[in-house]
């Protein structure tokens, strides 16, 4: 169990980077992040969480940039716990969640910093383009359904040059710029989800479920460099696994109950027609999925212990966001 620090922290800038084997990476994008943080004329401090990396990341943190705070975990346990150690360890107003893969332009926060002026803001995301162009991985993100499933690939961008506000279903963990203090009372990720993928949809929808709001801003530009295509099967394997299980934990922590037995006949059904076309990796992630069904269960219990007022339901929050967006000029993709 991690540790709440104090809600009224002193306002400035605590970026969270979580690392594993960066060390390539971490001098590329250092760099950039220093110049944002210095243009964003707060104080910051920068926390690298290192998920037991096996390359050099340790000691290049340490020989060359000293005043980072660096967390060494001692054994590597995925993205949600690594993340969990750096939030919790932030002391500033606001921690910027950054991927070791993500280089953020000079004036990044210009546009991000003021959204916090409203007292619903959970967090707000920027743009992610290319490395080395400017073609856009990510934008907003807007909710849609297959059946009562809720889909988690959905971008749209503005095409008008309003200034918004726009909303967006959930925040990037590559580059989330949050409210530290109901960062830390929503508990940070839920660390069900490691090792990787849908955690961040899972914190945002949490967040917007307790009445905060998520937030895009178009103006804001980071970088991504897009990782190495994945070239063992059995690899593939088990990263389709993995998503499809935590896509399952995403609807059986938050579909309202009377959704839940159509939702399961969909499971079903889904089931059958991959064993029909001998994709056996969703049957895997099924079965991996019923083996937690008890720390399911206590998340989404949790979930409404911890609320002292009635939480929106998901079919709400997607009414919601997409009410908000569908009133300005979007492309979606």
């Amino acid at each position: 169990m991690h540790k709440i620090k104090k809600l009224h922290l002193p306002k400035g800038i605590s970026v969270v980077i979580p690392n594993y084997n960066g060390r390539q990476l971490l001098p590329q994008i250092l760099p950039p992040l220093y110049e944002a943080l210095q243009n964003a004329g707060l104080d910051y401090e920068v926390i690298i969480s290192d998920d037991a990396s096996t390359d050099a990341s340790i000691s290049y943190i340490q020989a060359d940039h000293p005043a980072i705070k660096l967390i060494e975990n001692p054994v590597n346990r995925g993205f949600a716990p690594t993340a969990n150690a750096g939030i919790f360890a932030s002391t500033y107003s606001y921690t910027l969640l950054l991927n070791s893969d993500v280089k953020l332009t000079a004036n990044y926060f210009k546009f991000l910093i003021p959204y916090f002026d409203k007292d619903d803001c959970f967090g707000v995301m920027g743009r992610i383009v290319g490395w080395d162009d400017d073609k856009i991985q990510d934008g907003g993100k807007y909710p849609y359904f297959h059946g009562v499933k809720i889909k988690t690939s959905g971008n749209y961008i503005p095409l008008q040059d309003d200034e918004g506000p726009y909303y967006s279903m959930y925040l990037s963990g590559a580059n989330a710029l949050m409210n530290t203090a109901i960062l830390q009372l929503l508990g940070g990720f839920n660390e069900l989800f490691a090792p990787y993928y849908v955690e961040d949809y899972e914190l945002s929808l949490r967040a917007w479920r307790k009445g905060y709001v998520c937030y895009y801003e178009h103006r804001a530009v980071c970088r991504h460099k897009t990782s190495v295509t994945i070239k063992s099967s059995s690899k593939k394997e088990k990263v389709k696994i993995i998503y499809n299980r935590n896509k399952m934990f995403l609807h059986a922590i938050h579909l309202p109950a009377s959704k839940l037995i159509v939702w399961k006949l969909q499971l079903g059904l889904e089931a059958f027609i991959h064993i029909c076309f001998g994709k056996l990796f969703y049957i895997k992630a099924l079965l991996a999925f019923m083996g937690k069904r008890k720390q399911v269960a206590e998340s989404r219990t949790l979930l409404k212990n911890n609320s002292a007022k009635r939480l929106l339901t998901l079919q709400e929050v997607a009414q919601k966001v997409n009410a908000q967006i569908s009133s300005h000029a979007i492309q979606k993709w």
